[in-house]
């Protein structure tokens, strides 16, 4: 597997606007788009920072992992985000190394690939491996 950068750094919050307003009026990063990602029950605010980018990500529906988080934390970082050259490829050699995947299949969203290691394996931390695609 090859890790190509950091793609994202998730940050979990359960007011957008709220949260926007540190991450845009405070530390001056300018927002590039708002996605509402209904696969993932979420609401995500995209922040670039050089080559990778600040996620502020808001469950829109209770229950998810992603409120859970919430819940019990109030909050703060989700998950790391890599990118990598190719998903399918990354997840067997992680399976074959006994690494606890919570996706065992790449989730396919508009223009990219995703899947996430469980924090079990990781030290504690959610990691999400992620694989751009081609624009057809």
């Amino acid at each position: 597997m090859r890790i190509k950068k950091i793609n994202h750094i998730a940050i979990a919050v359960g007011n957008l606007d709220e949260s926007m307003h540190f991450w845009h009026n405070v530390l001056g990063l300018q927002l590039n788009h708002i996605e509402t990602v209904d696969e993932q029950k979420s609401k995500v605010a995209f922040f670039p920072v050089g080559d990778s980018e600040v996620e502020l990500v808001m469950p829109t529906e209770s229950g998810t992992g992603l409120a859970k988080f919430i819940d019990t934390k109030g909050g703060g970082m989700h998950h790391l985000c890599f990118e990598v050259d190719d998903l399918e490829d990354a997840l067997h050699e992680l399976a074959d190394q006994g690494i606890q995947l919570i996706n065992r299949e790449p989730v396919v969203l508009p223009g990219r690939k995703m899947a996430f290691i469980h924090p079990k394996s990781t030290g504690g931390v959610l990691v999400e491996l992620y694989e751009l695609l081609a624009a057809a």
